[in-house]
């Protein structure tokens, strides 16, 4: 089977609060698959539901096809944005008894703990306590809690939050592992420039509904395709005058231009040239950042 996971339509209601409105996406096999969006827009709420620790109101989970069900959902890594490890006990013997209670032998349990930890550059803390490490350490911990036990579907909740950037990267890289054997990644974050690198698509919820979601190239070049960066040496008259562009940013001799349909991007370099020295004509593509603030403010 296709180790997919499909959320169709999903609706939660708390009282009169609206947490979910129809919410829809899909996280195919080795995709790390970004949910960004503001604080109470949904994100929390949706991996509950397919965790089936909340029950939606309507709507369907599904994984490789079926509905989820606590077999498959026993086949999750999640990792929740409070940690939720046990402060007293010592790092290595926390992983092994989480390995258990999925259902490895202790070997197995043993040496994917001693694995995690070595690939976490946490090898030489395995004796200490949860409660002795630093907050980033830990949250290398919480991950190798929600890998140890080789879970098929990993769902993330702000996993990079806390960590300086040798920390992203070391998570970044056990996660690429798991992606590379097939396994989908979603996970929630805010820190948009991680999303924007580590991702291969994005969905971007608001008020409990995905109001832009796709690969990030694509995403970030909808609705900048027509902009252009244009530095010249000429009036920039000559071609902010011109019907169809407009100047969005700049000034003086560096501009950015939005072209309407249908304006020839080579006419209007051409008008350029006729003015004067051409230095830069390139197309402009929005960071995620960017994308996000329109989207979230439409």
């Amino acid at each position: 089977m296709v180790r997919m996971l499909e959320v169709t339509d999903l609706r939660k209601t708390f009282g009169t609060t609206v947490a979910l409105d129809g919410l829809s996406l899909a996280v195919r096999p080795g995709e790390v698959y970004g949910f960004v969006g503001q604080n109470g827009a949904g994100k929390t709420t949706t991996m509950r539901v397919v965790l089936g620790v909340l029950s939606a109101d309507s709507g369907r989970v599904q994984w490789e096809g079926r509905d989820m069900d606590p077999a498959a959902r026993r086949r999750i890594g999640y990792m929740p944005e409070e940690r939720g490890l046990y402060p007293k006990m010592k790092v290595r013997d926390q992983l092994v008894y989480l390995a258990r209670l999925h259902g490895l032998d202790p070997a197995r349990a043993g040496a994917n703990s001693a694995e995690l930890l070595d690939t976490l550059g946490l090898g030489e803390r395995a004796d200490d306590r949860i409660e002795a490490l630093s907050l980033g350490n830990q949250q290398r911990v919480q991950l190798a809690a929600a890998l140890v036990h080789e879970p098929d579907l990993l769902v993330l909740d702000e996993p990079f939050s806390g960590l300086d950037p040798v920390g992203v990267d070391v998570l970044a890289g056990a996660l690429r592992a798991r992606v590379d054997r097939g396994v989908p990644v979603v996970f929630s974050s805010h820190q948009l420039e991680l999303v924007e690198r580590i991702c291969d698509s994005v969905g971007i919820v608001k008020a409990g509904r995905i109001v832009a979601q796709g690969p990030v190239d694509e995403l970030r070049t909808k609705g900048r395709d027509r902009r252009v960066r244009l530095v010249m040496d000429g009036p920039p008259g000559a071609v902010t005058s011109l019907p169809g562009v407009r100047q969005v940013e700049g000034r003086g001799p560096a501009l950015v231009l939005e072209l309407a349909d249908g304006v020839d991007d080579q006419a209007v370099l051409d008008t350029a040239r006729a003015a004067g020295p051409v230095r830069e004509f390139t197309p402009v593509t929005a960071t995620l950042t960017e994308l996000f603030r329109e989207v979230v403010a439409a």
